[in-house]
Formats: structure tokens, C-alpha cells, sequence
């Protein structure tokens, strides 16, 4: 009988910033679109969530280590789902509805002076039900997966 032996593998996925990088300055993102809120809607979400997600402490542009920048360069409402009309007179009956949300996005390692981590066109899509919710549902739902898709990007980077 051939003894079993172990094998030692380990994976560890974003692996955080550089050691050096120890506080991050969120910037509110610039804003194409034209709906003013949404810029401070994901930066009171990404101010929330983005240091804690990486164990870095939130500050200031001027003393941080590392800056999160970006700008909103979409936001659209469509409707993914619909009933055809049934007669003549009658008129397509709208079941659901999405908020497109698109951003470009950029961590800058400021002691550095290098870019960590960028993207161009983070989209994503927040779903609501016409007879049910409102384009608000949609709209926070969009702006929670796009965080999230942004602490991602920060952790594949390294």
C-alpha cells in the first residue's frame, strides 16, 4: 500500500493593497448624466463599504495613501420585460424594468503615484417590477452591485 501524502496548495484571492497602502481617500465620482443624486448615492455607499472591504481606514485626498476616483457616465432606465399588446386598441402591459448604471473608475496608489487598479466600463443593472417597486429598488440595487463589482476589481489586481 502507497502512503497518502498531503498536499499543501493555498489560494488566496485579492490579497490586499500594497503594505505600504494603509488609508484610502474616496472622491465623490464626476457625473455625466443627467441625474445629479446619483453621485452622492455611491459615494455614501463606496465610502461605506469600499475601506472596510479592503482593511483600509477611510481619509482625507490630502493625507491618504490611496484614492478611489471615478466618473458616472450612464444612467438609463429600459424595460427588459413586456407583455405584447392583445388587440388593436390595447397597449404592451410593461412587467419589469431595469436601471442601467455605468461608471469609469480608478484606485491610485498616491505614494506611488501609479494607477492600482482602473476600469472603463463597469456596467451594471438593477431590476424592479413595474407594478411592485419603483425606479429607486432599482436604482440602489444597481449602485450596490456596482461596489461591489469595484472591491472585486481592487481584489483581482493583486
Amino acid at each position: 500500500m502507497i502512503p497518502l501524502q498531503g498536499c499543501f496548495y493555498g489560494f488566496q484571492a485579492g490579497a490586499g493593497f500594497p503594505d505600504h497602502v494603509r488609508t484610502v481617500a474616496i472622491i465623490p465620482f464626476d457625473n455625466t448624466t443627467t441625474r445629479p443624486e446619483i453621485t452622492d448615492e455611491v459615494f455614501n455607499l463606496l465610502l461605506r463599504e469600499f475601506p472596510r472591504s479592503q482593511g483600509l481606514q477611510p481619509a482625507g485626498a490630502d493625507v491618504a495613501d490611496a484614492m478611489v476616483t471615478g466618473t458616472i457616465t450612464r444612467y438609463d432606465v429600459s424595460t427588459p420585460s413586456y407583455r405584447a399588446a392583445g388587440g388593436v386598441n390595447e397597449a404592451p402591459q410593461v412587467l419589469q424594468r431595469q436601471v442601467n448604471l455605468t461608471v469609469e473608475v480608478q484606485i491610485i496608489n498616491l505614494v506611488d503615484n501609479e494607477i492600482l487598479w482602473e476600469s472603463r466600463g463597469i456596467s451594471v443593472q438593477g431590476e424592479y417590477l413595474e407594478e411592485s417597486e419603483s425606479e429607486d429598488t432599482g436604482r440602489a440595487l444597481a449602485i450596490e452591485l456596482l461596489i461591489q463589482r469595484i472591491v472585486d476589481g481592487a481584489q483581482s489586481n493583486w
